[in-house]
Parts: C-alpha cells; sequence; structure tokens
C-alpha cells in the first residue's frame, strides 16, 4: 500500500524528515543524516514561510512573491539594470524581464533605455509602485513578526548568527552560484 503523507496537515515537514531518516539508515551507508536533515529543514521551513506569506499578503494584493522580491529590491537600491535586478533577486534575467513586463503593465514600474547598450534596460519604481510596495511591505512584515514572535530573545540571536554563518558559507568557492 503506497504511503499517503497529506503534505497539508501540521507537522508534514517533520514527519518527512524523521522518515526520510529512517529510509536513509535502513538503505544507505556514509551519508552524514545530521546534514541531510538540517538542509532539509532549512528547506522546508522557508518554503512554508514563502508560502503563507505569498498566499496572505502578496497574492491578495496582486502580487506575487517573485514580483515583491523584484519591487522591494527597487525600493531598498533604486533604479537597477536589469542584470543587476536579476543579481540582486536571485532570479534569472528572463524572469525579471518578465515580472517588469507585468509590474509596468500594472503601472508600478517603469523601464527605461541603458545609456550606451542599445539592449540595456533600467527598470524603476513608480511613484504609484512605491507606495504600494510600502503598503504590501507592512502587511509582509506584520506576518514576518506572526512567525518570529514566539522566539525568545535568545532565540532569534541565535537564528541569526547561524543564518549569517551559512550566507558566509554560501559565498565559498565550491558553492555554485546563479
Amino acid at each position: 500500500m503506497p504511503h499517503d503523507p497529506s503534505p497539508e496537515q501540521p507537522g508534514a515537514s517533520l514527519s518527512l524528515i524523521a522518515d526520510a531518516r529512517t529510509a536513509i539508515q535502513e538503505r544507505m551507508a556514509h551519508v552524514d543524516i545530521d546534514a541531510m536533515q538540517l538542509v532539509l529543514l532549512l528547506y522546508r521551513v522557508s518554503n512554508a514561510i514563502v508560502y503563507d506569506i505569498e498566499s496572505t499578503v502578496h497574492r491578495p494584493a496582486g502580487w506575487s512573491w517573485s514580483a515583491f522580491r523584484l519591487c522591494f529590491t527597487l525600493w531598498v537600491d533604486g533604479p537597477l539594470e536589469l542584470r543587476a535586478a536579476a543579481s540582486r533577486t536571485g532570479m534569472s534575467k528572463p524572469a525579471v524581464t518578465s515580472l517588469a513586463n507585468t509590474l509596468q503593465k500594472q503601472g508600478s514600474l517603469t523601464r527605461s533605455d541603458l545609456a550606451g547598450d542599445a539592449r540595456g534596460r533600467v527598470l524603476e519604481l513608480t511613484d504609484a509602485g512605491r507606495e504600494r510596495l510600502e503598503e504590501v511591505f507592512r502587511a509582509h512584515n506584520r506576518r514576518e513578526v506572526r512567525w518570529v514572535d514566539q522566539l525568545s530573545d535568545a532565540e532569534r540571536a541565535g537564528g541569526m548568527a547561524f543564518l549569517r554563518r551559512l550566507v558566509e558559507i554560501g559565498r565559498q568557492d565550491w558553492v555554485a552560484h546563479r
């Protein structure tokens, strides 16, 4: 009989990780199970947070998580060349181009030619896009607060230190980058 994990149920991520640990211990030798659990848990928690914020904040506002990321990046950095926007958001250039088309139609950003580069484009938030970003970000941040409010100050500090350390590791030469 096939296993029915029911991913919609609370704890499904932890259940998968426990099941993966058992399966690996039974079927494979010389595997670092703790590393697998840590990376899988990070991935699952990140996805849960993104899904929650996207479905409760961004979709009701008419945006996707990616559209929010692009607008937020432009809000933080100011106008950016398309390639730089792709790099800063962690998205591909075609994905940013597609989002820019949609966001331009919605009146949230403008695209202009890059001086000296016939194919280059500069993306910039419009005033309406800036206002909308700030409104959506307030709701986004309220949801972030709900995610971390139950953590103690020590847990928050430890979590931040841990994640910053992973960012440092991610900058090493052996890590593949977009």
